[in-house]
């Protein structure tokens, strides 16, 4: 079996530990029973560092290790470097370029793909990052197409991953391209995790609240969220409110930042996850509740929105699963 090469990974000081962790159990824990030979992982940092909780590390090889590695992955970086003001080693960005330019590939996990980013690595690339800093991204590096639905990115030659456990999606999904899905699944097999998840970020979303300016709109935003089981027109809400319909769609954009029908397709949805996390409802009671009717119908909008069906979703959020 051809080997699938060195991988490189970048260590920074103050990262946390997770993505690292991810890293050294999926490709630096040889696993010759499944492949050989298997990858060769070397850590690789300007220096001794120390983790965000405090573990004191000293990689075996310098930044040069970047360069001449088959692929490359940056982890998680340090909060201050994603939310603050502190910049990243010119030494880093300079390796991270070199090894792209002799023809790396390239992994980011989780916030890593600020690191990517501002080497320039993802102009004009399609990446992902944690949902919760997918606008900073798009924000900072306007040249990155950032899809913040989908737990990672494959761009041939880079490949970004979204926050968290997202990055072990990667992963597996790196190793199936080398080495196969046999193995790929072994190895969820023996993490015990999926080989392979449904869905993207979206099932992970918080629904966002209806933000108000004050304008007097709260009470009908709580009239209606009480009524999402009926079939609700923007001319009732208008009655309620005392508005023309003109007037409210004019009110509900200024408090709400939407219209007055996505605000209650999002408010359903809302319900629908709800619903399918704390009940045993059967999933065509779950749409009649919500306003989205049948079973089927609610399918439909669950996975334009969520990216999986409701009971994928229920498997996975169910609060007696949670429990366990």
């Amino acid at each position: 079996m051809r080997s699938p090469g060195v991988v490189a990974l970048a260590v920074i000081d103050g990262m946390p530990i997770f993505e690292l962790s991810i890293v050294c159990e999926t490709f630096g824990l040889e696993r010759l029973d499944l492949a050989d030979p298997w990858y060769e992982l070397r850590p690789a940092a300007a220096g001794p560092v120390r983790t965000r909780h405090g573990f004191a590390l000293t990689p075996a090889y310098g930044l040069d290790a970047l360069v001449s590695a088959d692929t490359v992955v940056v982890p998680a970086l340090p909060a201050d470097y994603v939310d603050g003001d502190a910049r990243l080693d010119p030494e880093l960005l300079d390796a991270l370029r070199a090894a792209h330019e002799r023809g790396a590939r390239m992994l980011s996990l989780c916030t890593g793909a600020f690191a990517l980013a501002a080497a320039g690595l993802l102009d004009g690339r399609t990446a992902t990052t944690h949902w919760m800093r997918t606008d900073l991204l798009r924000a900072r590096h306007p040249r990155v197409h950032v899809d913040p639905s989908v737990l990672y990115v494959d761009d041939g030659d880079i490949l970004t991953s979204a926050g968290r456990s997202a990055g072990l999606d990667l992963c597996l999904h790196v190793i199936r391209k080398d080495l196969g899905w046999e193995v790929a699944n072994q190895v969820a097999r023996r993490l015990v995790v999926q080989a392979h998840r449904p869905g993207g970020q979206a099932q992970y979303i918080d629904a966002p609240m209806p933000r108000t300016d004050g304008d007097g709109l709260a009470p009908l935003l709580q009239w209606a969220a009480g009524r999402l089981h009926r079939p609700l027109t923007v001319a009732e809400l208008a009655r309620q409110a005392g508005l023309s319909p003109r007037t409210l769609a004019r009110r509900f954009h200024e408090a709400t930042g939407t219209t007055p029908l996505r605000w209650l397709h999002a408010q359903r949805l809302a319900r629908a996850r709800q619903l399918l996390e704390s009940t045993d409802l059967p999933v065509d009671r779950v749409g009649e509740e919500c306003g989205l009717g049948s079973a089927g119908n609610l399918r439909h909008h669950f996975i334009r929105a969520v990216g999986v069906t409701p009971t994928e979703y229920r498997r996975a959020f169910h609060e007696t699963r949670l429990s366990c």
